[in-house]
């Protein structure tokens, strides 16, 4: 398959017996979900994806409760239990600048300005005000915050970030 997909999230069960799905979100962007939204479903290592068309879109405690427009029963959509949700790569939209999409982030190597290897990163944690990269090198595992007085410089066409450290954040 020559299209690349990224992961926005993953259904976790069925909720009643008019197809709806319950959905651990993996992204950022609520439009993702929004009734029209092209989606496609699968296994992770499967060749072929099912492209679906968000029908329904609603809220219910921790979870996004989807309906497909193309299964509208419980039995047509017991399937999927444990299938990721997925986006075709080609069609996301572009962000603003100084804006990037976790993808582009992840792998990136980091370095401080004066050219010290920090590691790469692994992760991107969102556990509030700011994203936290998970940075690691052979024997470390460092919590960087992107924000804008640590993280100076991002080159995601290198793969390349340089950081300003502040205090204590290597230790």
């Amino acid at each position: 398959m020559s299209e690349e997909f990224l992961n926005v999230g993953k259904i976790t069960n069925t909720h009643g017996i008019k197809g709806e799905v319950k959905v651990i979100r993996i992204t950022d962007f609520d439009e993702r979900f929004e009734p029209g939204a092209k989606l496609w479903l699968g296994e992770e290592k499967q060749s072929e994806y099912v492209p679906v068309t968000v029908a329904h879109h609603r809220l219910h405690k921790q979870f996004d409760l989807l309906q497909f427009k193309e299964f509208r029963t419980i039995n047509e959509v017991e399937p999927f239990k444990g299938a990721m949700i997925k986006v075709n790569k080609d069609e996301l939209p572009s962000l603003a600048e100084n804006e990037f999409y976790y993808y582009q982030i992840i792998g990136c190597s980091v370095y401080t300005l004066d050219n010290n290897y920090v590691g790469e990163i692994k992760e991107i944690l969102s556990p509030g005000a700011n994203d936290v990269w998970v940075v690691t090198d052979q024997e470390n595992e460092y919590y960087i915050p992107y924000i804008a007085d640590i993280v100076k410089k991002i080159d995601v066409t290198q793969q390349l970030i340089w950081i300003e450290p502040m205090e204590g954040l290597f230790d």
